[in-house]
């Protein structure tokens, strides 16, 4: 029968505990005098704040970088579906919506608009609801019998 441990027998790893470094407590300690900090200078000062991206007073990289292209910050970004995948996931006289489209695995992101695309054919009827549709895809899906709705941006 194996011996059992009890939580008085139980000791940390050898080499995994170790002292904390005194420093500042005279000469003998190996850590006196400037308490492991040297001699003079920024660092060696107490409450110095010296940003991790500070370069020493040179021109920082990122001003040195020049800036190129433009940033569009009212950019409206879709997630695009095909007609044929509504075709390939939907049966016949269901509705499309942002919520139907998540379940089926077709729209990852939450907050984004949502838009359909023309690639592909569609012969099932189905009520669509999105953000937005190109031109050919509101053709094939009227085409096929189906209607399309566009929700509020």
């Amino acid at each position: 029968m194996d011996k059992l441990i009890t939580l008085d027998q139980i000791k940390p790893d050898p080499g995994s505990k170790r002292k904390p470094k005194r420093v500042g407590r005279g000469h003998g300690s190996g850590h006196g005098k400037t308490s492991c900090k040297g001699h003079k200078g920024q660092k060696s000062r107490k409450g110095v704040d010296i940003k991790p991206t500070f370069e020493g007073g040179q021109t920082p990289i990122i001003r040195r970088v020049p800036k190129r292209g433009f940033n569009n910050i009212f950019k409206i970004e879709y997630e695009v579906i095909n007609v044929k995948d509504l075709a390939e996931r939907f049966k016949a006289g269901d509705t499309v919506d942002p919520e139907s489209l998540r379940l089926k695995g077709l729209v990852r992101l939450k907050n984004r608009l949502i838009k359909v695309l023309g690639d592909g054919e569609i012969d099932i009827p189905l009520t669509v609801r999105v953000h937005a549709a190109s031109r050919s895809a509101k053709e094939k899906i009227e085409k096929a019998g189906g209607t399309i709705e566009f929700l509020a941006k």
